[in-house]
């Protein structure tokens, strides 16, 4: 069960539903030039958000069943300032896969910020920080995903993968960046064990690449301040759990770097 949607925003209320799958976007100003493509493969599936501006591109899959693209219920909707989405010329691509099992994949995003580029894939990963698209590494994919996102800056790159493998692992990631302009953010969480990431990123620059894999449960708090900027590569890998936090306030004149890898 199949709906295929592309809309050229001239409308202000778009409600669409089928096989238990939805779509609700709601307008609330007048938006120029936008683009919206909406591919549903599967029931249960739902996207609802508001939004306002202009020259935004927004292009969503999801395959299988129980996937969500909405804003999350402790931030609330974004109507009242303006929309979930509140910026210029900003590119989004949500993709979702879960075809295996009754959990569930979740995407919030509440971005008020110009010029970013986000692709987020849920039941695939992305192979490297190089890549523009993401792939399935495995026939199952159980889902139990959950991405919420909330830039309040313009000038991001931001990749985000997560897949579980054969096993039915959860995996979460809370990014935010508020100030954080110009990031090339790479997030890669994939295997049977349960991955989480907390990130916070408030300066200008830098470059984050932080991958999570295999088969440990491990979890990462990133809270990144200071005047100047911050590299930071870390990754968290094989069977045993893993556990990281830092917070960085970089004084140094061109930037500040940390690299780490835990495990094997």
């Amino acid at each position: 069960m199949t709906k295929l949607l592309i809309i050229l925003l001239s409308i202000s209320l778009s409600s669409i539903a089928y096989a238990d799958n939805s779509v609700f976007i709601e307008q609330i100003t007048t938006s120029d030039d936008t683009t919206i493509t909406i591919n549903q493969d599967g029931n249960d599936n739902a996207v609802n958000l508001s939004m306002a501006h202009d020259d935004n591109t927004l292009d969503f899959h999801q395959e299988g069943n129980n996937n969500t693209i909405s804003w999350v219920s402790y931030w609330g909707s974004g109507k009242s300032w303006g929309g979930d989405l509140d910026g210029t010329n900003n590119t989004l691509k949500f993709e979702q896969i879960n075809t295996t099992g009754s959990d569930s994949n979740k995407i919030g995003f509440h971005i008020q910020s110009n010029d970013n580029n986000v692709h987020v894939c849920q039941g695939a990963t992305f192979a490297s920080s190089t890549s523009t698209s993401c792939s399935e590494t495995s026939s199952e994919e159980y889902g139990g995903h959950t991405t919420n996102l909330d830039l309040h800056s313009g000038g991001n790159d931001i990749k985000i993968g997560q897949q579980t493998g054969t096993g039915n692992a959860d995996h979460y990631v809370q990014l935010y960046t508020y100030g954080g302009e110009n990031n090339d953010i790479f997030i890669k969480q994939n295997g049977n064990g349960n991955k989480t990431l907390n990130m916070t990123v408030r300066t200008d620059g830098g470059e984050q690449s932080i991958i999570q894999k295999d088969s440990g449960a491990h979890t990462a708090t990133i809270d990144l301040t200071g005047i100047y900027h911050t590299d930071l590569d870390l990754k968290q890998q094989g069977s045993t759990n893993q556990s990281y936090s830092l917070t960085q306030n970089c004084q140094t004149s061109g930037g500040c770097g940390v690299t780490l890898t835990q495990g094997n």
